[in-house]
């Protein structure tokens, strides 16, 4: 049985109760294809957090992990278009996994309603203290000096941490062996236990572990210095162009009605504006980033166009 809501006062954001949506009765779901305490999770929660109060409906978070995020991303591809299940993907999921894997369950172009960009944020490089590295220069030279026996952390193959480390690696002539891990706060927990040396991890899982002293910040893959961390220098300071970043957005499967997508629009962009939500983003490197569905497309037609560029000239293919 289904029951209709007005989405007015469902999600009180339309202006007149004559844009009206059928809703299937149930919780919604927001799934996060990366693990807990990574980039994804944070934005999945506070979506989730606020949709519920908005709504008064339940809202759940459910981390679908593996592929590079590819296993979430196509568990909501796959999912019935009725607004009750939703994904915030990364540019791993909608960017950059259909360069490295050779059959994807999902189509990142068509299997998908774009709602929004979510926020964009860079990635930050940091350090075991134990390395004796402290800057970017030092960083390279101590690889050069040891090769092969440095390792890196990320969220999977494909995904932005891995191709950080890639670029820096294919830019500096250095070698380093690559570690892949469920998402930002496992990657974060190996570092800070020795498992691995380094990590070009999200800003957000990064950085408060960074300021607390638990790990070494040496630099951040953005052409420019972050607002959050001023002090850190970017890898384009000694590395002249160096530009890694990463990105998270909203998307429904294919084919859920447009009133039930512009009612999330409007949501999101709501959630988004909050000077709360976005001091909170902003806290940890990421900046809120709302788009319109049409604006979110053209730029992701741009991103796959530049991470196709950098999965091929690395040579990244999935096992």
């Amino acid at each position: 049985m289904r029951f209709i809501w007005s989405v007015a006062t469902a999600l009180a954001l339309c202006l007149a109760p004559a844009h009206a949506a059928e809703w299937p009765q149930g919780p919604v779901t927001i799934v996060s294809p990366f693990a807990a305490g990574g980039t994804a999770d944070v934005l999945a929660r506070i979506l989730a957090e606020h949709l519920q109060k908005t709504t008064g409906h339940p809202v759940i978070v459910e981390n679908k992990v593996g592929a590079g995020g590819g296993i979430g991303a196509a568990f909501v591809a796959k999912a019935k278009p009725d607004g009750l299940t939703l994904l915030v993907g990364s540019v791993s999921t909608h960017a950059i996994n259909q360069f490295v894997y050779a059959q994807l369950p999902y189509d990142p172009e068509k299997d998908f309603e774009p709602i929004s960009l979510l926020a964009q944020l860079p990635n930050l490089l940091v350090v075991n203290k134990s390395l004796p590295a402290k800057t970017v220069p030092e960083l390279i030279a101590y690889v050069k000096a040891n090769p092969d026996t440095l390792t890196f952390g990320s969220a999977g193959t494909g995904t932005s941490q891995q191709l950080s480390a890639e670029l820096f690696k294919q830019l500096t002539g250095t070698k380093m062996t690559h570690v892949p891990y469920k998402g930002g706060g496992e990657i974060m927990a190996a570092l800070v236990g020795g498992e691995i040396s380094l990590s070009f991890n999200n800003m957000t899982a990064a950085w408060p572990m960074a300021k607390s002293g638990d790990v070494r910040p040496l630099a951040v893959t953005s052409l420019k210095r972050n607002p959050t961390a001023p002090d850190v220098p970017t890898v384009a300071e000694t590395i002249p162009g160096f530009e890694a970043t990463s990105w998270f957005g909203f998307y429904a499967p294919k084919g859920t009605p447009k009133p039930v997508i512009d009612s999330l629009v409007s949501f999101t962009r709501a959630t988004l504006t909050r000077p709360d939500i976005a001091e909170k983003l902003l806290a940890v490197g990421a900046v809120a980033s709302p788009m319109t569905p049409a604006e979110f497309s053209a730029f992701m037609v741009a991103e796959r166009k530049k991470w196709k560029d950098i999965v091929s000239s690395a040579g990244i293919k999935a096992n």
